[in-house]
């Protein structure tokens, strides 16, 4: 199973870190990323393999987000197979 991350914020220091460290520490592999900063403006979108997660999905999903909302970023999980779906045309 993979699933979608999406971060985004205001720029500042450690965002990949700490995105990165909260897959790692849930057995979230990332397989893709890109980041962008425009102006003061941070952007992510990642890839991640979920077959070693160590806790359920749903889980997995409220934690990353809730590390996300302690360093100010907005963070957003979904199942590939929803990512697709939604951007099919």
């Amino acid at each position: 199973m993979r699933a979608v991350i999406t971060v985004t914020g205001k720029d500042r220091v450690g965002i990949i870190a700490m995105a990165s460290a909260e897959c790692a520490k849930y057995g979230a592999n990332i397989v893709d990323i890109s980041q962008t900063v425009m102006k003061e403006y941070f952007a992510m979108i990642m890839l991640t393999e979920l077959d070693g997660l160590n806790t359920d999905f749903s889980d997995f999903s409220e934690k990353i987000k809730e590390a996300g909302r302690e360093v100010g970023v907005e963070i957003s999980v979904m199942h590939e197979d929803i990512f697709n779906a939604m951007h099919r045309i």
